[in-house]
């Protein structure tokens, strides 16, 4: 295989760009390692009162991630999130106001290989986000393993991550006053393996919790597709039926994670590696949906409001695609 090297005179801002998104991939990929693995040091280095403490802590702050995280805006206003946001670059697209008075959930669409756009959107603030929508404060829910990993869990909270559970989004939504945006990605660990260039394959047709929740809790819905959120890696074929994608469904059953086998560029190549491309990513906030609070929704009013979640969805698509290099002839896929 040939390998591209990358030229010896790119500018040192690109240098400083590619070293934040390295950080972001380790943080995504390893630090939960890491972290677990410096928690057994302690352990077995007989550091007990340091072990001790932190238990304690665990203990006493198990529930935050279910109950609004802990944020902390020192963290979301590190100098390396702008970096990592112009290293592909990434940006946030409003087609409506969101009015703060209200809750919202906005489903995020394609998952992709590592969420890189909602992460850049809503962990952040180096996009427009604040300035687009004023009064709204986002929380992206990721899976509550994460939360378990001693540390870990302290630093990721700090972004604005919170829980996936279905007490967790309640909570955000449950605020009085409005303008909080439970932010979830509704494809799951299971779309991640579609993750394909060119693919826009959505896991959302047996996807109604969501539903349910906006429902009971009278949030509006809204739909957010993020176009190249799909281009930054490409994958070892796993069509499905294949052995590959059997046994990375299974897998997913058992861990609850997906464990797509992606690949892209390096750091100083640009042949092969797990670095993304460098792929403008544009993440599309679309109309607001209006939900009546139903305390007890029927199933035919779940199906009601989910079917115009998905004309919603595909309206928001279809409107946007040719501005963002989608050919005209190509739809969202719904499973």
């Amino acid at each position: 295989m040939k390998v591209e090297f990358a030229p010896l005179n790119i500018p040192l801002i690109r240098r400083i760009q590619t070293l934040a998104v390295v950080q972001w991939v380790f943080s995504f990929l390893l630090l939960a390692q890491c972290c677990v693995g410096l928690f057994l040091l302690l352990v077995l280095g007989r550091f007990w009162l340091i072990v001790a403490l932190y238990v304690l802590w665990l203990y006493l702050d198990w529930e935050t991630p279910q109950t609004g995280g802990r944020r902390c805006q020192w963290v979301r206003n590190w100098t390396v999130w702008r970096y990592f946001k112009d290293y592909f670059p990434i940006k946030i697209i409003k087609t409506a106001d969101l009015d703060p008075q209200h809750n919202y959930i906005l489903g995020f669409h394609p998952h992709g290989v590592l969420v890189a756009g909602a992460f850049g959107n809503f962990c952040t603030n180096y996009t427009e986000f604040k300035d687009l929508f004023p009064g709204l404060t986002p929380y992206l829910h990721i899976l509550p393993f994460w939360f378990r990993c001693p540390f870990f869990r302290e630093y990721i909270m700090c972004v604005g991550l919170v829980s996936a559970s279905k007490k967790s989004v309640t909570h955000v939504l449950s605020r009085e006053g409005g303008g909080n945006a439970a932010i979830i990605v509704i494809g799951g660990a299971e779309e991640s393996l579609d993750a394909h260039p060119g693919n826009l394959t959505l896991h959302i047709l047996k996807r109604k919790g969501f539903i349910k929740v906006a429902l009971k809790r009278g949030a509006h819905l809204v739909p957010v597709f993020s176009f190249g959120e799909n281009e930054l890696f490409f994958q070892v074929p796993n069509p499905k039926g294949s052995l590959l994608r059997s046994i990375q469904e299974r897998l997913q059953k058992v861990m609850g994670f997906a464990l797509p086998l992606f690949h892209a560029r390096g750091i100083f190549q640009y042949s092969f590696g797990l670095l993304p491309f460098r792929k403008p990513i544009h993440t599309v906030v679309g109309k607001p949906i209006p939900v009546v609070q139903t305390s007890n929704p029927t199933q035919e009013e779940i199906e009601e409001l989910h079917q115009k979640y998905l004309k919603a969805l595909q309206e928001l698509f279809e409107d946007n695609k040719e501005k963002y290099g989608i050919p005209e002839h190509k739809s969202l896929i719904f499973i």
